[in-house]
């Protein structure tokens, strides 16, 4: 191909090109669905094209919200990459990316997270691995059993149970870190027909007050292969989790497989015998900052933090996050500014990415060459950036 490649947002006209070029990279054979034909509020589609005018990569900027310790972040959360056969190689990712992260810096992103396909050409744009999607399989049967509590009501959701459904996710999800607000113009243009998900959603309320719900498909069949998917289960009190778990464990003489994402130390997870799970997939996902200062000031602390750090940081592909920063975090809340002095303590973007998510502490960041000390200083100091814990991805995108 030519070596120049140029970028711009994709309009309708080019919809088509880029669903073929979806398809040929991930090998869809499903049915095309109508929101690839136009506009989606909430998304930025982005297009890498040859001097000829042939598009030759796509990218798109979901404009999702995370949440970060009670505060809800702004993210340009990255799907659908891919490149020509012909065009690999040469430069065409970087280019898409680099312009993708200065529109999302425009508009007020903050954070970034991706699942790859390829972890390296993302390594190589300031983006690292933060943390894993894990889906398990469990036995049916081993799941454990209960009375039912005579307080609470367990039944199939209507689609009048959705606003409350929505509700109990964020009073999950809120004080967690990375995990998607589900709030929007994108989540309400998906949203918009008001059915239920998947092929059914069981609730439990207490009072009248729902306090867990769960969304599951059934699968095919009843022998030893079938599977009951559980898409999401969640729950606020330890009662409701242990109905969802029995309402689970009540199918197993037709599906003698459950299969679900746990969500770390949630109610639901700790009523499970996940010694005895056996990993399904895991899809790794990365994570990195768009806008190193609002990714500061717009998040959550802890209020027990409290403390200053300076560090100089390298960010090839997103200079407003280059130079010199002095962290500052006291009574949950922190800001990050620009001081003139030269910093000991050198951080890549990288490794920004790392202590930010909660995945390393910067000693193991430094080892892993992405902090450098040019002077005395402690490298331990930046853990003063990951002290919000680690962070934990629901949605897959």
């Amino acid at each position: 191909m030519p070596a120049t490649v140029h970028v711009r947002e994709l309009d309708l006209a080019d919809l088509d090109a880029a669903w073929d070029l979806g398809r040929f990279a991930f090998g869809n054979t499903s049915e095309r669905a109508a929101s690839t034909r136009i506009v989606v509020p909430g998304m930025t589609r982005w297009g890498a094209f040859d001097d000829t005018g042939r598009l030759v990569g796509k990218a798109v900027d979901l404009h999702h919200d995370q949440w970060w310790s009670g505060r809800a972040v702004p993210a340009a959360d990255v799907a659908g990459v891919a490149v020509a056969p012909e065009a690999r190689g040469r430069g065409v990712a970087r280019a898409m990316l680099t312009a993708l992260l200065r529109g999302a810096h425009e508009r007020g992103a903050a954070v970034s997270a991706l699942y790859p396909t390829v972890a390296a050409p993302y390594r190589a744009c300031g983006w690292e691995a933060a943390g894993v999607l894990r889906t398990v399989n469990l036995a049916t049967a081993a799941l454990p059993r209960h009375r039912p509590a005579a307080h609470l009501t367990v039944r199939a959701a209507t689609p009048a149970d959705l606003p409350a459904v929505t509700d109990l996710y964020e009073r999950v999800a809120r004080h967690r870190n990375g995990m998607l607000t589900r709030r929007g113009t994108l989540y309400d243009f998906f949203a918009a027909d008001g059915g239920l998900p998947g092929d059914g959603v069981t609730v439990v309320e207490a009072d009248g007050e729902l306090v867990g719900y769960a969304t599951w498909q059934r699968g095919r069949g009843y022998g030893a292969d079938s599977v009951l998917t559980v898409d999401e289960a969640l729950a606020t009190t330890a009662e409701a989790a242990r109905e969802l778990a029995g309402v689970f464990a009540s199918w197993a003489s037709v599906a003698p497989t459950v299969r679900l994402c746990p969500l770390d130390g949630d109610a639901v997870s700790v009523q499970l015998p996940l010694e005895s799970a056996r990993e399904h997939e895991r899809d790794l996902w990365m994570h990195r900052p768009v806008d190193v200062a609002r990714a500061v000031s717009a998040r959550g602390w802890p209020v027990h933090a409290r403390g200053v750090v300076d560090f100089h940081l390298s960010d090839p592909l997103a200079e407003w996050n280059t130079g010199t920063w002095r962290l500052a975090v006291a009574d949950g809340a922190a800001e990050l500014t620009r001081v003139d002095a030269e910093a000991d303590l050198r951080l890549d973007v990288r490794g920004f990415a790392l202590l930010y998510a909660g995945a390393a502490h910067a000693r193991s960041v430094a080892q892993a060459g992405l902090l450098r000390n040019a002077g005395d200083a402690d490298p331990a100091a930046l853990d003063l950036l990951g002290v919000g814990g680690p962070a934990q991805l629901l949605d897959y995108f």
